[in-house]
């Protein structure tokens, strides 16, 4: 027990992160420096009173409100399910031969949990993958994100020019998850889950001119090309790309078994994560969180459901305030069910089966509307944001634990979005192996 809570402590030191100053290298600034740090600004050769000539500077919910994005991310990554730390082989003691037996037939869920523990000093270790590649954010399909940027001072009566915007979004994230656990009574078990996180985050804006108030001037607004001096472009492309790697948000669990009344069970713990990751590469969601949970469970020869509830209390993070200044804000908190059966369809293979939903509390939302100019006879797709709003995430797995002999197990799984609401993957795949002893 002392080494292990040595090797734990070791993990959660390593991890723990530098303190530095914010760079716009990082990938969380990405997107709010995606026109520069000045916002989106096009050329113009009209003289101002004085003589001079000014650049237009164009504001939109895109760069000013989109840091809502990683908000979303952060969020995601806060409350990313991750497979059971308890192992597929629980035991208990037969007070009659005075030896620890299986528990249960079947090896468990894969992301939920389940009452029953390892056993008194017993240890599980496993290791596995997930990759996400998101496709939505509330429904909008990232790869073609609408936002229509106007002027600043615009003229009475809609006149002013406006530039739309149509983005792509490109999002991936790799996680590779160790995790360890031990039975600290027969009864009670301690664990820790060390993720490490791989992000590739790329965005491309393809912006275009409405010159609704300078259709006979066209050096009042343009993109300047340097491949042709002297032209004025009405279109004009922005990227940036870039990706990170590194240790995630370290998760550690205390759970303890309450009650066991024949095959029932009833189970509470609590999870406490670590800001371990860099939040501003979007490794980690950058605060403080604890989930405390409760667990009931049934094991039965084949068929054994299980229901967990939990709440998730997150800090304050500057992905949910603002990453060009520091500015600091709390993570929307969430409430957390799931419920599942596992089925031993055989001695050596399970198939799980869960549903598992959040309701994630006060969190700005991303809606799409559309843009009206001329004073409505003129209008564009684009979006914006509304704030504290509540909202469900749903979504369902499958998966298949297999003995492949001894006490390894291998884990394959799938997860599958059931609505559009938050950022989401449409399947994101799971693979991995626990082994006890």
């Amino acid at each position: 027990m002392r080494r292990l809570a040595i090797l734990l402590a070791a993990l959660i030191a390593l991890a723990s992160p530098a303190l530095v100053g914010a760079q716009d290298g990082k990938l969380a600034f990405l997107i709010p420096n995606l026109y520069g740090p000045s916002g989106l600004i096009v050329n113009s050769e009209a003289l101002l009173p004085d003589g001079s000539t000014h650049s237009a500077h164009f504001n939109s919910a895109f760069q000013a409100e989109f840091t809502q994005f990683n908000i979303s991310l952060a969020s995601q990554l806060a409350s990313v399910p991750l497979p059971s730390p308890a192992s597929g082989f629980t035991y208990e003691l037969d007070p009659a031969l005075g030896v620890f037996k299986r528990s249960t037939q079947s090896f468990g869920p894969i992301l939920a949990e389940r009452a029953e523990t390892i056993g008194k000093k017993k240890v599980s270790l496993g290791f596995n993958y997930q990759y996400f590649t998101f496709d939505t954010l509330e429904g909008v399909d990232l790869g073609n994100v609408p936002a229509v940027f106007t002027h600043d001072n615009a003229a009475p009566g809609g006149r002013s020019d406006v530039v739309t915007t149509a983005n792509a979004i490109d999002l991936k994230v790799g996680q590779f998850t160790a995790f360890l656990s031990y039975g600290l009574a027969d009864g009670v078990d301690i664990s820790a889950a060390v993720p490490f996180v791989k992000v590739d985050l790329g965005v491309i804006s393809q912006a275009t001119i409405q010159r609704i108030g300078t259709a006979s001037s066209p050096a009042t607004h343009f993109f300047r090309d340097p491949a042709a001096p002297g032209t004025f472009g009405t279109t004009k492309t922005f990227s940036q790309s870039g990706s990170a790697s590194g240790i995630g948000d370290v998760i550690g669990r205390l759970k303890g078994r309450l009650v066991k009344s024949g095959a029932a069970g009833v189970a509470i713990g609590v999870d406490v994560r670590f800001p371990t990751g860099d939040e501003e590469d979007l490794l980690g969601s950058g605060a403080w969180g604890v989930k405390p949970f409760a667990v009931l469970s049934i094991s039965q020869k084949v068929l054994s459901p299980h229901l967990n509830v939990g709440y998730q209390w997150n800090g304050k993070s500057v992905l949910a305030g603002d990453v060009r200044t520091g500015e600091k804000k709390s993570l929307p908190n969430q409430i957390l069910y799931d419920a599942g059966v596992d089925i031993g369809v055989t001695p050596k293979i399970t198939l799980a089966l869960d549903v598992l939903g959040r309701r994630v509390l006060k969190s700005p939302r991303l809606q799409t509307e559309t843009f009206h100019a001329l004073q409505g006879g003129l209008t564009f797709p684009s979006i914006h944001f509304i704030q504290d709003a509540d909202f469900n995430v749903t979504t369902g797995a499958a998966g298949v634990k297999v003995n492949a002999g001894g006490k390894l197990l291998l884990d394959f799984n799938v997860l599958i979005k059931l609505d559009d609401s938050g950022l989401r993957d449409k399947v994101t795949p799971l693979v991995g192996f626990e082994y006890s002893f």
